[in-house]
C-alpha cells in the first residue's frame, strides 16, 4: 500500500477555510482601515491554527466511526423533532461546554478549575480573535476625548465615557480571562506534579506543556497591563514579545497536542443525541445473557462500519459476534477454550 504522507481533502479544505479566513479579515476590518498592524504576528498565528485544526479536524472525521456518528447525528438534528432536538443541543451545550457539568463527577475541585479554565480560554478567545481580525475596534467619539465607540464590522454598537465601570470591565476583560485560566492552570499543574499515578504515565510535550503555556499567556498578559498602568511602559517592549512568542507557540500547538479536545468537545453532543435516538428505536438484546447492553441502532451502526475497516464478523447462520454483550462475549470465548482444551484431551496443559 502506497504511503500517503497528507489527506488531499483535508488539505483542500483546510486551505479553503484558510483563504475565507483571509477573505473575512480583509473586508471585516473594511478592507484593513481597521487592522491593527502591530497584531499581525497574531493573525498569521491564528491562520495558521485554522490550517491545522480544520484538517486535523477533517482526517478524524474521514475515520469510518466518527463519520457514522457525525452522520447520524446531523441526520436526527435536522429530521423529525427539529426544535426538540434544537432544545437538547443547547441545553447540552451549556451543560458540557459552557458549565463543564461532566467533570463534576471526578470531584468538586476539579471541576473548578477545569471550569476555570474552561470560561477562561473561551471568553479570551471570543475576545481577541474578533480583535485579531480587525472586527472589533474602539475610537474615540466626534469632538470628544472622554467617550469611547466601539465598533464591530464597522458599524457602531455603543459608547461609553472612558472612566466608567462599564470601561474598566471592557479594557480588562482579558485580565479576568487570564486569572481563571491561571487558577485552573495552576492546580491541574500541582496536581501533575504531586498525583503519583500521573507522574508515572504523563508525558511533557502531552501534559504539562499545555499548562505551561497557558500559564505563561496569562502571566505576561497581566505583566504587559501591570506594566503600562503601574510602570509607565517599563520592559513593555519585551513583555510584548515574550507574550506574542508565547501566543503563538499555543495557537501552532492546538491541532497538535492535547489542546485540539477543546476542538473535538462539541461532537461529544452529537454522540449524546445519537445514543438518545438509539434509545428510543430500542434497546439490543444480547442472545447469550439474555440482558440489553446497547441500543439496536449502535449494533446496527457497528456491523456496517467494522466491514468498512475488513472486519466481518457475521455467522453462517445470518448472526453475528456483534449482538452478542461483551459479558456474552467474554463467555462464548471462555467456551469455546474449554472445548478446545477438551477435545485436545488436556484441560491444564
Amino acid at each position: 500500500m502506497k504511503d500517503k504522507t497528507f489527506n488531499s481533502k483535508a488539505l483542500l479544505v483546510a486551505s479553503l477555510v484558510s483563504i475565507l479566513t483571509i477573505v473575512l479579515v480583509f473586508y471585516g476590518s473594511r478592507e484593513l482601515q481597521n487592522f491593527d498592524a502591530a497584531l499581525v504576528t497574531y493573525l498569521f498565528g491564528t491562520v495558521f491554527a485554522f490550517f491545522g485544526i480544520v484538517y486535523r479536524y477533517t482526517v478524524w472525521l474521514q475515520r469510518p466511526p466518527t463519520w457514522m456518528y457525525f452522520k447520524r447525528s446531523l441526520k436526527f438534528l435536522f429530521t423529525g423533532k427539529i426544535f426538540s432536538h434544537l432544545w437538547f443541543l443547547g441545553k447540552e451545550s451549556v451543560q458540557n461546554i459552557l458549565v463543564q457539568k461532566f467533570i463534576y463527577p471526578r470531584g468538586k475541585w476539579r471541576w473548578f478549575a477545569h471550569f476555570c479554565i474552561a470560561i477562561g480560554c473561551l471568553s479570551a478567545f471570543a475576545i481577541t480573535i474578533p480583535l485579531t481580525f480587525g472586527w472589533i475596534h474602539f475610537t474615540l467619539a466626534p469632538n470628544s476625548i472622554s467617550i469611547y465607540e466601539a465598533h464591530f464590522f464597522g458599524f457602531k454598537m455603543m459608547d461609553f465615557q472612558i472612566n466608567s465601570f462599564l470601561a474598566f470591565l471592557i479594557f480588562h476583560a482579558l485580565n479576568w480571562s487570564s486569572w481563571l485560566v491561571i487558577i485552573g492552570s495552576v492546580y491541574y499543574l500541582r496536581r501533575r506534579l504531586t498525583n503519583p499515578g500521573l507522574i508515572a504515565t504523563q508525558t511533557f510535550e502531552g501534559d504539562l506543556l499545555p499548562l505551561i503555556l497557558l500559564i505563561a499567556i496569562s502571566v505576561t498578559g497581566l505583566c504587559l497591563t501591570y506594566s503600562y498602568q503601574f510602570m509607565k511602559g517599563f520592559a513593555y517592549d519585551f513583555l510584548a514579545v515574550i507574550h506574542a512568542v508565547t501566543v503563538i507557540m499555543f495557537l501552532i500547538w492546538i491541532p497538535f497536542g492535547k489542546f485540539f479536545h477543546i476542538i473535538q468537545r462539541p461532537a461529544q453532543i452529537g454522540a449524546h443525541i445519537y445514543k438518545q435516538e438509539g434509545i428510543k428505536k430500542g434497546m439490543a438484546v444480547c442472545p447469550h445473557t439474555g440482558e440489553e447492553f446497547a441500543t439496536k441502532l449502535h449494533i446496527s451502526d457497528l456491523k456496517i462500519v467494522t466491514k468498512e475497516l475488513g472486519f466481518d464478523f457475521s455467522h453462517e447462520d445470518g448472526t453475528s459476534h456483534l449482538d452478542l454483550s461483551p459479558e456474552g462475549k467474554r463467555s462464548r470465548l471462555a467456551q469455546a477454550h474449554l472445548k478446545a482444551r477438551q477435545e485436545g484431551g488436556n484441560l491444564f496443559g
